[in-house]
């Protein structure tokens, strides 16, 4: 099974087809690839409200159920890689150098 097209969308980085999903856990959007992989470690699945939910396929919950697809995160498998420097959370700024403190005896 595929997502439905009008899910599709493509990667800022490389271009590649891909649909945002929410995480069935915290509900945060996270991009898969838009073709299904049976090497995939997520199901995704549309749920009542239109939207595409995904969830980790581990070793307590390994099996697709009807509905679902298997996939992989797109940041598993896209080629351009973020660039130094920027980081995707945290908050923290960059820091330009060490702070000088006097030496004690």
């Amino acid at each position: 099974m595929k997502p439905a097209r009008h899910h599709l969308a493509k990667c800022k980085r490389c271009s590649a087809p891909i649909v945002w999903c929410l995480t069935s856990a915290n509900g945060k959007k996270q991009p898969v690839n838009y073709e299904p992989d049976e090497t995939g470690n997520v199901a995704v699945m549309q749920g009542a409200d239109g939207k595409l939910y995904v969830r980790a396929v581990t070793a307590a919950r390994p099996e697709i159920r009807p509905g679902e697809w298997q996939a992989k995160p797109h940041q598993a498998t896209c080629p351009v890689r973020p660039l130094p420097g920027r980081s995707s959370g945290g908050g923290q700024r960059a820091t330009s150098g060490v702070r000088p403190v006097p030496w004690q005896r």
